[in-house]
């Protein structure tokens, strides 16, 4: 996520705990909730496989269900996430479906996570490429900022032509990506704007520690 890290000024302030509300929490309850539905729809019982979600097993105490790892992982996660970031049932059924496509065997796991990984990397690169300064204006108004936010989603998807060679280059690599996974334009525009949003609270968090030392 270098993109969130140059966009806000942030950078690893050495905490090993995530803060509530940040991106790195919200990153880490996203991979929890793709691990719990791999591991209900492939029968996963080796929990090395699924190291974010056996932590969040463990943190939470959370009880396997009929004996069928995912089951009680999954609907914990999701629960914890509509209540923390405000996210609908149409996001987690894209994601289920994104699951089910791409993963038809255990050997899949590792490929999505990949895929997922190269995804955001490019999405978010290419989002502060495009939006840089705006951005940064955006952030005094959320309704704006969601606006700019699906519109610039909305031409790395569509747009043809592009100043830069390498703009293109990486549009065309997140819509390879987003068509493998299976997600769709309004998926994609929710999950940039919430990791926006919680970047600047990381940023304000990270502010306020240095002024405090």
């Amino acid at each position: 996520m270098s993109f969130i890290s140059n966009l806000f000024h942030t950078k690893n302030t050495g905490r090993k705990d995530s803060e509530k509300g940040s991106v790195e929490e919200f990153v880490t309850l996203i991979r929890v909730y793709y691990q719990s539905v791999m591991a209900g729809n492939l029968g996963i019982t080796n929990m090395n496989m699924l190291p974010d979600m056996a932590l969040f097993k463990r943190m939470l105490k959370i009880p396997t269900k009929n004996n069928k790892l995912g089951i009680a992982e999954k609907s914990v996660v999701k629960k914890t996430l509509q209540s923390d970031y405000h996210l609908d049932n149409s996001f987690f059924k894209e994601m289920d479906q994104s699951v089910k496509k791409v993963c038809r065997s255990q050997n899949d796991v590792q490929i999505y996570f990949a895929l997922f990984q190269g995804f955001s990397q490019d999405l978010f690169n290419l989002m502060g490429s495009l939006m840089q300064w705006k951005f940064r204006f955006a952030m005094l108004f959320k309704k704006l900022m969601r606006s700019m936010t699906e519109k610039t989603v909305h031409d790395i998807l569509t747009k043809s032509e592009w100043k830069e060679v390498a703009d293109q280059k990486s549009s065309w690599n997140v819509r390879k990506y987003a068509e493998r996974l299976n997600y769709s334009e309004a998926w994609i525009s929710d999950f940039v704007y919430i990791i926006v949003l919680l970047a600047r609270e990381d940023s304000k968090r990270e502010a306020k520690e240095r002024k405090k030392k």
